[in-house]
């Protein structure tokens, strides 16, 4: 639609003219139930915006994505809305100081997920309805001014079916047949939220006193879809819950300022989470259906206090335009981490931090597409691709390196500040900058270029000479950066040297330095004259953000003993490293398989073997030579069948290598094994195959021809739920048949028909890495479609399809030359969808790198 994609320029043009007193928003959601669906369904929106202008007589305009508009009011003139109405925005002439909108439309029920989303459960009929905005969706729902800088307080009321609850930020209150909500703080648009339906709910309470002695009592409230009721474990959700919000009034100092906690778990969700005030959503797969390893409550915790840290990183002081979406989402990454090890029984979390979050951030870091923390974020379709493994997971590997840099207790103090200073406001980086240099006197200024202004990941390198007795003389850290973004940066980092001891051979740390690495070369004074390591690990604890090199006595140190390292931590460095090597072409891919297979089954950490299995899948599928994929395949298969077979009975690491052997099984005894599992015929002492691994296991059957359209309709019928029909949809695409092929294309880019629940399935069961020659003759159509899909879907739809169907698998100079070609011949297309194409021809480059890699090792 013209103007739907709002510029930063606008934005700021915008700001400056008007400021929002408040909104009152009239929803009428009963239109969700009854009826057909054959049309697309509306429901009634009605707000009243008031608001003023700094200039008298002057232009503006309204936000409001909708099919129609009934009535528009400024000022108590009625507007034709066919003509100021052009269906992404309102235009409004002549202001007065004082201003009053008032709005009537029918706004669309959403299956993309963006907007008011319409979900109807297959298990039993019930409708169910949740919102997403971020960034820039409310104004599918209700009319309004959509930039975070322009806050309001808001008023909601909403009219639903009788037997229906609904949810919004403030709480409820049933009247009439109407539910009306307390109003809120100022508060911007983006994180306003509603949530209605027959949901089960769950309630507790927070209560704390504060330090002036007043008691802090904060109602808690916890929903699922009624057919997940039985799965729900919500006294864990809460006792998370309570555990963060004590972590967070002992560090920050400000109460909790947004009254009710509810955490709605939703179905089709797009995100993880979003950080709406007072009422929470999140994705409903965090109810686990069946038996899932310590990681999955890890990540559930870790996903629940990132969300809790945004009710003050976000939504109470919030960034002024998207450039500063990191002031939330860098803090939020950073503080989910940080309270969870120190707040709840998850106390090995940077573990998982060092290993797999910071593997996101160091690929999206060598992308072309790299940015600064702080981005240029020229208007909302360039947002929208920043919720990224920049913004995210690098800018809260680079806060805790800040930590390391200025002091925890400085950097919690800026925090506070930062808190009272700015409530209910907007803020840019100078505004968190000038509050850290206060209480950590140092200078924030130039540690922000270097670490938030500039892109790109550097590499650190141990060099160590010994002398003629056998010990450290001199030990060097080299710093080198990419030729694109050359800027090498201070470091403050650990220094570890490791050698084996006692009669097992365990690899220990018996020395340690940490010191500020600045400039090519760094000469570390502290361990010189130190036995002589066996492995010297540079960014020991991981305080800095780079890519770990090794020299060489330390590699072939990991290559013989990776497994005897000790320490969970400095082991899950390593191993991320020695993925970082492989992505980068430095080690031929088959090696990371054979260390995988060596040593992946002493791994005691669950979650780094979870992403051990993934890096596996992915060395086995992108980066080995494409002549050894089958032995690869074969060596996974046996190695997994093998370590599934030796794990202990019913234990997290059996089930972790049950899923890892079905993800990886193609041999026909291997499929056999499966299919006897599946029937019972087989067992394996301790292994549940409930329906979650039912379904794990039916995937690779279906991929390699084994169970067919009927079979999958069976497993349909015995787990005739929500999560079962996306698993079948997802199972029933990954046959091998060019027919079942053209039906998923056709499926997603030709039609707008799925949910984006069932999109996403669709397309990962149509990118099968068997499927090469399968999906081959969808390279070259996907250059014919993709700019035709960005134009007619909506954005999220156009990302997930975007980049799910790029031919990733067609690992060859031709797909690459073809994606140059429609790089080179649409230079004028939206840059977001550039972008995307751009990222996914980069990663086929690395591809081909390390096959070729790969191959000479051969």
């Amino acid at each position: 639609m013209p103007g739907e994609n709002l510029s930063r320029d606008e934005a700021r043009e915008r700001a400056a003219l008007l400021s929002v007193e408040e909104y009152e928003v009239s929803l009428d959601l009963r239109s969700a139930v009854g009826g057909t669906d054959t049309e697309p369904r509306t429901f009634r929106s009605v707000t009243t915006i008031r608001f003023r202008s700094a200039e008298p007589g002057a232009s503006s305009f309204a936000d409001l994505i909708a099919p129609s508009v009934t009535a528009v009011s400024l000022n108590g003139r009625d507007l034709d809305p066919g003509a100021v109405f052009d269906g992404s925005r309102i235009l409004l002439e002549d202001l007065a100081e004082d201003n009053e909108l008032v709005v009537d439309a029918q706004c669309a029920y959403s299956r993309t997920g963006e907007g008011m989303h319409r979900f109807v459960d297959p298990e039993d009929g019930e409708v169910y309805l949740y919102t997403q905005y971020e960034p820039a969706d409310s104004r599918r729902v209700f009319t309004n001014f959509e930039q975070p800088d322009l806050k309001a307080p808001f008023r909601f009321e909403v009219r639903a079916p009788e037997d229906w609850v609904v949810w919004s930020n403030g709480v409820g209150e049933l009247s009439d047949g109407v539910w009306k909500f307390a109003g809120t703080k100022p508060i911007s648009t983006y994180i306003t939220a509603f949530v209605a339906g027959p949901y089960h709910y769950v309630t507790d309470s927070y209560e704390r006193v504060l330090d002036d002695g007043t008691r802090l009592e904060i109602p808690l409230g916890a929903l699922c879809r009624k057919g997940l009721a039985r799965h729900f474990d919500a006294d864990d959700v809460f006792l998370v819950t309570k555990q963060g919000l004590d972590f967070f009034h002992d560090h920050f100092d400000y109460p909790y300022p947004f009254g009710k906690y509810d955490q709605a778990f939703v179905p089709e969700y797009n995100l993880g989470a979003m950080e709406n005030p007072g009422c929470v959503t999140f994705r409903e797969e965090f109810i686990f259906r069946g038996n899932v390893t310590q990681a999955s409550y890890e990540r559930r915790a870790n996903v629940i206090l990132h969300e809790m840290a945004h009710m003050w990183f976000g939504d109470l002081v919030t960034m002024v335009w998207w450039d500063d979406l990191w002031l939330k989402e860098s803090f939020a990454d950073f503080m989910g981490t940080f309270s969870m090890v120190e707040g709840t029984r998850f106390t090995n979390g940077w573990v998982t931090f060092a290993n797999n979050r910071k593997a996101w951030a160091y690929r999206a870091d060598q992308l072309p597409s790299t940015h600064p923390v702080t981005a240029d974020i020229r208007d909302l379709e360039d947002a929208k691709l920043n919720f990224d493994g920049i913004t995210y997971a690098k800018g809260a590997s680079v806060l805790k390196q800040l930590v390391a840099y200025a002091g925890r207790d400085a950097f919690l103090e800026g925090a506070r500040r930062y808190f009272k200073r700015h409530a209910y406001g907007n803020t840019r980086l100078g505004d968190l900058l000038s509050v850290l240099e206060e209480t950590s006197g140092r200078d924030m200024a130039a540690w922000s270029r270097s670490w938030l202004q500039t892109a790109g990941v550097n590499s650190l390198t141990p060099q160590v000479l010994l002398d003629a007795e056998g010990r450290v003389s001199e030990l060097t850290v080299l710093q080198e950066a990419a030729e694109s973004h050359p800027e090498l940066r201070p470091h403050r980092v650990a220094i570890g040297l490791y050698r084996q001891e006692g009669a097992d051979g365990s690899l220990v740390r018996y020395a340690r330095a940490e010191v500020d690495v600045d400039g090519p070369r760094t000469i570390v004074g502290e361990l010189a004259g130190a036995d002589a390591p066996e492995l010297v690990l540079v960014n020991d604890d991981d305080l800095t953000y780079c890519k770990i090199r090794f020299d060489d006595g330390s590699l072939e140190t990991l290559r013989a003993h990776l497994g005897d390292l000790t320490d969970p931590l400095a082991r899950a460095l390593c191993w991320s490293a020695l993925w970082n090597l492989t992505r980068d072409a430095l080690m031929p891919a088959r090696d990371f398989v054979d260390l995988v297979l060596r040593f992946a089954g002493r791994e005691s950490d669950i979650g780094v073997l979870q992403t051990l299995h993934a890096w596996a899948n992915s060395a086995l599928t992108f980066y080995v030579a494409p002549e050894w994929r089958a032995t690869g395949g074969r060596l996974l298969a046996e190695g997994a069948l093998r370590e599934l077979r030796a794990a202990g009975p019913g234990s997290q690491h059996q089930l972790t290598w049950a899923r890892f052997f079905a993800a990886v099984a193609s041999e026909e005894d291997d499929l056999r094994l499966l299919q006897e599992l599946l029937e019972g015929s087989a067992k394996i002492d301790g292994l549940e195959v409930d329906q979650e691994l039912r379904w794990a296991f039916l995937e690779p059957l279906a991929a390699h021809g084994v169970a067919d359209e009927s079979v999958l309709a069976a497993e349909l019928a015995r787990d005739d739920t929500a999560s079962g029909k996306r698993h079948q949809v997802r199972c029933l695409a990954a046959r091998p048949s060019a027919a079942v092929k053209a039906q998923a294309w056709a499926a997603v880019v030709e039609s707008d028909s799925l949910s984006n629940a069932l999109v996403e399935a669709t397309i990962g069961g149509f990118a099968q890495a068997s499927h090469r020659e399968l999906t081959a003759p969808y390279a070259s159509k996907y250059f014919d479609v993709i700019e035709r899909v960005w134009a007619e879907r909506s954005i999220q739809i156009g990302m997930d399809v975007v980049r799910g169907l790029f031919p990733s698998l067609q690992d060859s100079a031709e797909t690459v030359a073809a994606a140059d070609a429609w790089l080179a011949s649409h230079g004028e297309a939206a840059p977001a969808l550039r972008r995307l194409v751009l990222e996914a021809r980069d990663d086929l480059g690395r591809s081909l790198r390390g096959q070729a890699c790969d191959g000479g090792a051969g």
